[in-house]
């Protein structure tokens, strides 16, 4: 084994961290893959294998194991609201969301995140690629309003801090996430949230894994942020070239 980077996702579990944990897994010719997991349910869920990690981002003492030894890491953690019990559909009007106490976005997505990039700095880090949202620029945005969390607000304060961290990133600006196929559709990137105002503002979740992973792979990606959207399947030729998607892209922030 020549030396192969060792990348470290977090939010391994989820539903875009998953998609990252195989594809990383899948190219052993290139990378060694661990995972980070709040429970052990999300270690099993994922497969159960020794190179997953059980630990807490909001206690930077707990996710120490898991960084040490890496080259980069992939932030895929964030809060998710849950549906306030008692909703009934039948009655109309719409469902209430809340955060589970110590589950809010400040404390997952700003701390949790910020206990990570700090961990990561530690530890010798030589790329990080986070994975936030479009909507940031606008306050009023209604994702800020799902359980009072602000999680754009949050999200974009985490953003900054490793923008301002003096390690090379690349923030991913993910558009509305779709649970279709990946490899089919041409990826688009922008910036400032101008790609919510087109039909580009969605994006699979395995191109969005994609696009971290193709992040690890080329300079052009490094200390950039981005919005990524996609265009329609079969209306244009898939994205294939990463290096020239990432050349695209001229700001930091």
């Amino acid at each position: 084994m020549a030396n192969l980077p060792t990348v470290l996702v977090t939010g391994a579990s989820g539903r875009t961290g998953q998609i990252v944990y195989k594809k990383l897994k899948e190219r052993s010719e290139k990378f060694v893959a661990k995972g980070l997991v709040r429970t052990p349910e999300g270690k099993e869920k994922i497969g159960g294998e020794a190179d997953v990690f059980i630990g807490d981002i909001r206690d930077v003492d707990s996710i120490n194991p898991a960084i040490q030894g890496i080259d980069a890491l992939v932030i895929l953690t964030s809060a998710v609201p849950k549906m306030k019990p008692g909703f009934d559909p039948t009655k109309g009007g719409r469902p209430e969301f809340i955060f589970e106490d110590g589950q809010y976005p400040e404390q997952v997505d700003w701390i949790g995140q910020r206990n990570q990039i700090d961990a990561a700095k530690v530890a010798g880090v030589k790329h990080i690629v986070l994975v936030g949202s479009m909507g940031g620029t606008n306050p009023d945005h209604p994702l800020n309003k799902l359980g009072n969390g602000n999680i754009l607000v949050w999200k974009r304060k985490a953003e900054q801090y490793l923008a301002d961290s003096g390690t090379p990133y690349t923030i991913i600006r993910a558009g509305g996430l779709l649970d279709k196929e990946g490899g089919a559709r041409e990826l688009i990137v922008g910036k400032d949230d101008e790609l919510l105002q087109t039909d580009t503002k969605t994006i699979p979740r395995a191109d969005v894994a994609e696009a971290c992973i193709q992040a690890l792979l080329f300079e052009e990606a490094k200390f950039k942020a981005f919005d990524l959207g996609s265009k329609a399947e079969g209306t244009s030729a898939p994205t294939k070239d990463f290096k020239t998607l990432f050349s695209q892209v001229t700001s930091r922030f």
